[in-house]
């Protein structure tokens, strides 16, 4: 008899000899700039906290009385039992900080990508794709049956001439980018999208993730960053990254949002955000818009940083962002450099091929980083690299 599991076992040989198994490590302490490890302390520059709010007591203290109120969970779908006020309360903050109509708060930013791109293209429209993007707008789009076409890395010409040729042969076409690429930190050409958007009769729908809390005046994102608010967006993002908190968004105009909540299944038949998530959330999103000191300070500790590494000459990958890679040859050297590091008492782990088509060290900047650490991690990285 043939096991019909012995495949997975060859498939897990084949990842450890091509040198991309993963495994998790296990933080012990609150998130921050300094991370517990093994019983040992490391310089964090792999979190997506860009703000340091995942660890803030005001996040905590709310989650603590949403659960004391409300209980540890929704305990089911928001259109059955799982609505709680708190719900609406984040997605108005949502659309206040956005500059939109409505928003609609799902239990994961993958699950909101997946939910709305399903729920508003089929298999009579198109969609253009940025080749570097996220996962969960990949996903989405083989989700949705649509017609998938990827454009060049930020290439509007490539976008035109795809838009140019094919365009016409569909009923409905939606572009999606990451507004920041999250395993690059280079921004998207957003105003050129629209107007590409506007010329060709497309939705567009931006993945705000990486953005929301770090880009614009008010830390609303790219859209604002790019003096696009008010543009016919369909604005997608994360409550786990500057928020702190968990959970995925989506923000346009009332219309699109009533749609998503009759039509996104990601949505319909998933139990609501946990009220310790939400009023965490809602807490961020105060915190966000009356201490734009925070965001400052972001911004100060990356040009900091950027500054060291040109002392030191070391080659990075093009970034406008919190995100700084720096690019490697193969597998085995990230791993070898991201060890060393770790050896150093820093925390930033190599990201290799299938996530990404080079390997690389990623490097997250964070508010809560001080000067020391900023210093201790370029003088590292150069020592390490040499």
């Amino acid at each position: 008899m043939i096991n019909p599991y012995d495949w997975i076992e060859q498939s897990l040989a084949t990842i450890h000899r091509a040198g991309w198994h993963r495994a998790v490590t296990t933080i012990e302490s609150r998130p921050g700039a300094i991370v517990q490890i093994e019983g040992k302390s490391f310089l964090n520059f792999a979190s997506n906290d860009y703000l340091g709010l995942a660890g803030d007591d005001r996040l905590i203290e709310a989650a603590i009385a949403a659960t004391q109120a409300y209980g540890t969970g929704s305990t089911g779908s928001r259109l059955i039992t799982g609505h709680r006020e708190l719900h609406r309360q984040l997605e108005c903050a949502i659309a206040r900080l956005k500059q939109t109509e409505d928003a609609i708060v799902f239990s994961s930013g993958y699950l909101a990508n997946l939910g709305t791109i399903a729920a508003i293209v089929g298999k009579r429209d198109l969609i253009l794709s940025d080749q570097f993007n996220h996962s969960s707008l990949r996903n989405g789009a083989i989700v949705s049956g649509a017609t998938i076409l990827n454009y060049a890395h930020c290439d509007m010409q490539d976008l035109r001439t795809k838009l140019t040729q094919q365009r016409s042969h569909f009923q409905r076409c939606l572009i999606l980018t990451d507004t920041i690429f999250s395993m690059d930190g280079n921004l998207c050409p957003l105003p050129q999208i629209l107007d590409l958007a506007d010329e060709f009769n497309c939705m567009v729908l931006v993945d705000e993730a990486h953005a929301t809390g770090v880009m614009g005046r008010t830390g609303a994102g790219c859209v604002e960053h790019f003096g696009c608010t008010g543009r016919s967006i369909i604005q997608m993002g994360t409550l786990s990254k500057s928020l702190g908190s968990l959970g995925g968004y989506v923000t346009g105009s009332s219309a699109l949002i009533d749609f998503l909540r009759n039509r996104a299944a990601s949505w319909i038949y998933t139990t609501g955000l946990s009220p310790a998530d939400t009023a965490a959330a809602i807490a961020a999103i105060e915190i966000l818009q009356h201490e734009p000191q925070r965001r400052e300070k972001l911004w100060q500790n990356i040009a900091l940083f950027k500054q060291h590494i040109n002392q030191h000459s070391l080659e990075l990958l093009p970034s406008e962002s919190a995100i700084v890679c720096l690019q490697l040859s193969d597998v085995e050297t990230a791993l070898r450099v991201g060890q060393s590091l770790r050896d150093a008492g820093i925390f930033a782990p190599a990201i290799r091929p299938p996530t990404v088509p080079t390997s690389r060290i990623r490097l997250t900047i964070m508010a809560t980083h001080d000067r020391q650490h900023i210093e201790q991690l370029s003088s590292s990285l150069n020592r390490v690299v040499q």
